[in-house]
């Protein structure tokens, strides 16, 4: 049941924060597409949240201030909202509803698409195989990630997160295939949507970027319309396109600090912090709309970007992302602190797709052994340090000097990155080499030998 098109309802009950109640509809279905004339003749528009019989709650896109029950009509269009889709957007920069923010004329398209989505099926849906590279050395190597996957960075306020988003939009290919990025920025100061344009300039020109831009001054329904937009986008330019895309996605936290404000203006049971209960579910219908499907080109992989709350990884946004995605890259104030960017914990961060998109014939032979073997020095040199910190560096074996040497040359010759170095991966590696071989022979077990014999240099496997 929809309304019936062209009727205008005048019968509004309640403003509450983003939310408009109208009374005495008929026929309205939810996530209905609402258009709303104010007495002063200005146009707003609004989706329908919740019917209960004959009462409709609206969220008002451009948010309430200004209105008034008295002389405010709303209109259903008995269809969910659609917004033209197609290679018109590459290039484009826009606010976070779609309309155009860098004076150009509205983006048009050759057809449409709900912004809703559609879930893809599974039956149809292909395993990731293929590698995005990022230019980024400590991503490729260690936490590769995979055409289709969804890959969440984890940070916390004050480290660069949005400088590393930025570098990755900027830098991420696939290996000469038709490529594009979609960056949804939500929440940012005025100072960052500045960075992010000036940083992306590039990319933009070259028409291969769709930029959708939502500040911290925006009205706050706004920022949930951000990712669906850009998600939609996105799909229209793989599945329909041919292209692989890359989603980038960033502030997420302000994404459900928006969903929680609008939460409580409806007046619904608070859950886990006061965030919605369906607050998995409703991260789970962005992070899921990523993959490839099976017999069409093109594929959707998303990088959401999220800052813990005081660092809290067990804080509801990044808890339940963990739960849905397929991994995490994880930035500490720790790495930070020494001055080395970009500040990721290699310990901490993961791609469990990783496996699936690297070795012969996808990235390089020996990078698996080499990813494994680099974590499992680290995690030995974790531990020596802080034994180094109980009993003293003079204390300890020449083995375990190594691999502090190993821990210090990981910092300062592999992932140490200017914020435009656009490293190959082939760099990396080489990096990651040179950096194992601080240690012994016999400290390099999950290496095979003829790799060894291939990269250690000859006097040092002698002396070893």
């Amino acid at each position: 049941m929809t309304g019936a098109v062209g009727i205008e309802y005048t019968g509004v009950r309640d403003l509450r924060g983003p939310l408009l109640i109208v009374e005495g509809v008929s026929g309205v279905g939810w996530d209905e597409f609402a258009t709303i004339v104010l007495d002063s003749g200005e146009r707003r528009h609004g989706l329908v949240l919740e019917v209960d019989r004959d009462i409709a709650v609206v969220q008002v896109l451009e948010d309430t201030a200004g209105m008034n029950r008295t002389g405010t009509r709303v209109a259903f269009s008995g269809t969910p909202l659609r917004i033209a889709v197609g290679i018109g957007w590459l290039g484009r920069v826009c606010n976070g509803r779609g309309e155009p923010a860098d004076g150009g004329p509205t983006v048009l398209g050759g057809s449409y698409a709900e912004v809703g989505g559609a879930p893809i099926n599974p039956v149809r849906r292909e395993p990731p195989n293929e590698a995005v590279l990022t230019g980024v050395g400590a991503v490729d190597v260690l936490t590769t990630l995979v055409r289709g996957q969804k890959l969440p960075v984890f940070s916390t306020a004050g480290l660069p997160h949005l400088e590393l988003a930025v570098q990755i939009a900027a830098q991420a290919t696939c290996g000469g295939e038709p490529f594009a990025v979609v960056f949804a920025g939500m929440g940012l100061t005025h100072a960052d949507t500045g960075f992010v344009r000036e940083g992306l300039a590039a990319r933009s020109a070259a028409r291969e970027l769709v930029l959708l831009l939502n500040t911290a001054d925006d009205p706050v329904i706004e920022r949930l319309l951000t990712p669906r937009l850009a998600l939609t986008v996105a799909e229209h330019l793989a599945f329909a396109e041919g292209r692989h895309v890359l989603v980038v996605m960033t502030d997420m936290t302000a994404y459900a600090e928006a969903l929680r404000e609008v939460s409580a203006a409806r007046g619904e049971i608070p859950a886990r912090r006061a965030y919605p209960g369906y607050l998995y579910s409703d991260l789970a219908s962005l992070y899921e709309r990523c993959g490839r499907i099976r017999g069409r080109p093109g594929s959707v992989t998303i990088l959401p970007v999220l800052t813990m709350p005081a660092g809290d990884i067990t804080h509801p946004v990044p808890d339940l992302t963990g739960y849905i995605t397929e991994g995490q890259i994880v930035l500490t104030a720790e790495v930070q602190a020494a001055g080395t960017y970009p500040p990721v914990d290699p310990l901490a961060s993961l791609s469990r797709l990783m496996r699936k998109g690297t070795g012969a014939g996808r990235t390089r032979a020996d990078h698996p052994a080499v990813a494994a073997q680099l974590i499992a020095a680290l995690a030995r040199s974790r531990q020596v340090r802080e034994l180094a910190d109980l009993i003293g560096r003079s204390a300890l074996s020449p083995t375990d000097l190594r691999h502090l040497d190993l821990e210090d040359a990981f910092r300062h010759r592999f992932l140490a990155q200017s914020t435009d170095e656009n490293r190959s991966l082939d760099e990396s590696l080489d990096r990651a080499w040179e950096v194992l071989l601080t240690l012994s022979r016999s400290q390099l077990g999950m290496l095979p030998a003829d790799l060894l014999d291939a990269h250690a240099p000859p006097q040092d496997q002698e002396a070893r």
